[in-house]
């Protein structure tokens, strides 16, 4: 399996990004599909899960959404209202796990290879 992700860019702050997550070599429509996203100097970081619900992070909440094109077999992460601490790295990721273990990345099989999303204050 193969993620790519891209739509990373800069955008000033209270703008719109969309980032999408096409998938290959499965289809992943059974599969939790999640965005994670490290800032600079910190550690990686759980944003968003789908399955046959959606779960957000506190911060993102509100903010962003997350939705799913089976037929695409792709994710995409529509991003409003950026703040300049949404500066990150985001990446997508694919398993088979359990719900109830969404946020935690070691759950995780299949990660993309991340694009930059940069927000000016």
């Amino acid at each position: 399996v193969q993620l790519q992700a891209s739509g990373g860019g800069l955008v000033q702050a209270g703008g719109s990004l969309r980032l999408s997550c096409a998938a290959s070599g499965r289809t992943l429509s059974s599969y939790i599909m999640g965005w994670f996203r490290r800032a600079p100097g910190k550690e990686r970081e759980f944003v968003v899960a789908v399955s046959r619900g959606t779960a957000y992070a506190d911060s993102v909440n509100g903010r962003f959404s997350i939705s799913r094109n089976n037929a695409k077999n792709t994710v995409y992460l529509q991003m409003n209202s950026l703040k300049p601490e949404d500066t990150a790295i985001y990446y997508c990721a694919a398993t088979n796990g359990v719900w109830s273990s969404r946020d935690q990345e070691t759950l995780y099989d299949y990660w993309g290879q991340g694009t930059l999303v940069t927000v000016s204050s």
